[in-house]
C-alpha cells in the first residue's frame, strides 16, 4: 500500500513537471498589428514649404539726386498709372574744395600742353609729308631726264606713304588731347545748378498697390535710389525652392495642392516653370544643397483673396498618380538585401514574402510582384516576428 502511494505521488510530480515543460516550449502566439493589401489611387508628390510672390513687381527709383520729400503713402494704399507718388528737390552739388580745384586746375593746364604739343607733331608731319611730295615729283623728272634710276622714285613714293600715315596719327593725336582737355576742364567748372528744374514729380509706372515703402522720411538720395515697391497683390505666383534632384522630376504644367495658408481649404495650383539655373544654400543642418526655384500660379485667385506678397504656404507638387494601383501600407516594408520584403499572415503565421514595389509614398507603396489584393501584412513588424511565427491581430484592430 505505502507501495502504491510512492508510484502515485511520483507519476503525479512527472506529470506536473510535464505539464510545465509543455507550457515553456509551447510556441508564443505574438500579437501584431495587421493591414490589408487594397487597390486605390495613388499619389506620388514632392512637398516643400513656398512663399507667395507679387507676379509684377515694380520699383520706384529717383530719377535725380536730391531731397525727396515726405512720403505719405502707406504699404497697402492703391495707386493708379501716372499717380504722383514722391516728390524730390533738385540740390546743388558742392563746390571743389581748394586742394580739389588745385588738382583739376593743373589736369588742365597739362592737358593744354599736350594739346599744344600733339598740334606741333601734327604740323611737323605735314611739313615732312609736303616735303616727300616734293621730292618724289623731283624725283619723276630726273627719271624723265634719264639722270637717276626708276628705284629712287620707288623710295621717294615709300617716303610719301609714310608720311601720309604720320599725319593721320597726328590728327588722331590731336583729337585724344583736345577731348582729354574738355575733360579737365568739365572737372574744374562749376557745376550747373539744378534747382531751376524745380521739384520733380515720380509717378507710379502702373496699377497696384504700395508693396513697401523704402523711404519714408525726407532725406536725400542719390540718383536712382529705391523709394517704393509697387505691385498687383491680386497677381500671385508661389515660388518653392527644390533641391535640384526633386526639380528633375517635376514638368511644367504638372497638378500641386497650396496646403498651410491660414485655412482649412486646399488650393489648386499648377507648375508655371523650372527656372533653368540652381543656386547653393545652406539648409538647417548647415549642410549645402543645390536648389532650384519652381514657381506656380493659382488656377483660382479668389479663393485666396486674403494672401499678399511674401506669404508662407506649403506645397505639394504632383509628380506621379494613378486611380486604381495595389499597394501596401510602407510600414510593413522592410529591406532584405538588395530587395523588399513583408510578412504576410497566412493560417495565423507569419510569412515573409518578398516583393517587388514600383512608386512610393511616404505612406503607401505600389505593388508590382509578390501580393495579391486581401492578403494582410503585418505593418511594423519588431525584433520578435520571424518567419513562421504564430501571429494573431491586435485586439486594438
Amino acid at each position: 500500500m505505502f507501495r502504491m502511494l510512492s508510484n502515485r505521488r511520483v507519476l503525479f510530480v512527472i506529470a506536473c513537471l510535464g505539464g510545465l515543460l509543455t507550457m515553456a516550449l509551447w510556441p508564443e502566439t505574438l500579437e501584431v498589428d495587421v493591414a490589408t493589401v487594397s487597390r486605390g489611387p495613388l499619389v506620388v508628390t514632392v512637398d516643400e514649404e513656398g512663399q507667395t510672390r507679387v507676379r509684377d513687381r515694380f520699383v520706384v527709383s529717383a530719377p535725380v539726386g536730391g531731397r525727396v520729400l515726405r512720403i505719405e503713402l502707406e504699404p497697402g494704399d492703391a495707386v493708379k498709372q501716372g499717380d504722383v507718388v514722391a516728390r524730390i528737390q533738385p540740390v546743388t552739388p558742392p563746390l571743389l574744395d581748394a586742394r580739389t580745384r588745385a588738382e583739376a586746375q593743373a589736369a588742365v593746364e597739362s592737358s593744354e600742353a599736350a594739346l599744344g604739343r600733339a598740334r606741333a607733331e601734327e604740323q611737323r608731319a605735314r611739313a615732312a609729308d609736303a616735303q616727300a611730295e616734293r621730292e618724289l615729283e623731283r624725283s619723276r623728272r630726273l627719271v624723265a631726264a634719264g639722270v637717276v634710276s626708276a628705284q629712287d622714285v620707288d623710295a621717294r613714293q615709300d617716303e610719301v606713304r609714310f608720311g601720309k600715315e604720320a599725319v593721320k596719327a597726328a590728327v588722331f593725336s590731336v583729337q585724344a588731347a583736345a577731348s582729354e582737355l574738355e575733360r579737365a576742364r568739365a572737372r574744374l567748372a562749376r557745376p550747373a545748378t539744378p534747382a531751376s528744374m524745380g521739384t520733380v514729380m515720380v509717378s507710379a509706372p502702373a496699377d497696384g498697390v504700395v508693396l513697401r515703402r523704402l523711404r519714408e522720411s525726407e532725406s536725400i538720395v542719390p540718383p536712382g535710389e529705391a523709394l517704393l515697391e509697387l505691385g498687383d497683390p491680386r497677381q500671385l505666383d508661389i515660388v518653392v525652392d527644390l533641391l535640384s534632384a526633386d526639380a528633375v522630376r517635376v514638368d511644367a504644367g504638372a497638378r500641386a495642392t497650396i496646403e498651410q495658408w491660414g485655412e482649412s481649404t486646399v488650393l489648386d495650383a499648377a507648375v508655371l516653370r523650372i527656372e533653368p539655373a540652381g543656386f547653393t544654400k545652406m539648409s538647417a543642418l548647415g549642410v549645402e544643397e543645390q536648389r532650384v526655384n519652381v514657381v506656380l500660379g493659382l488656377s483660382d485667385r479668389t479663393a485666396c483673396a486674403s494672401l499678399g506678397d511674401a506669404y508662407h504656404v506649403d506645397v505639394r507638387i504632383v509628380t506621379w498618380e494613378a486611380g486604381d494601383v495595389l499597394k501596401v501600407p510602407t510600414s510593413a516594408l522592410f529591406r532584405e538585401g538588395e530587395r523588399w520584403s513583408v510578412y504576410v499572415v497566412r493560417d495565423g503565421r507569419a510569412r515573409r514574402t518578398i516583393i517587388e514595389i514600383d512608386h512610393q509614398t511616404p505612406r503607401e507603396a505600389e505593388v508590382a510582384a509578390g501580393l495579391s489584393e486581401g492578403m494582410q501584412v503585418i505593418v511594423h513588424p519588431g525584433d520578435l516576428v520571424r518567419d513562421g511565427v504564430r501571429v494573431r491581430a491586435s485586439a486594438s484592430q
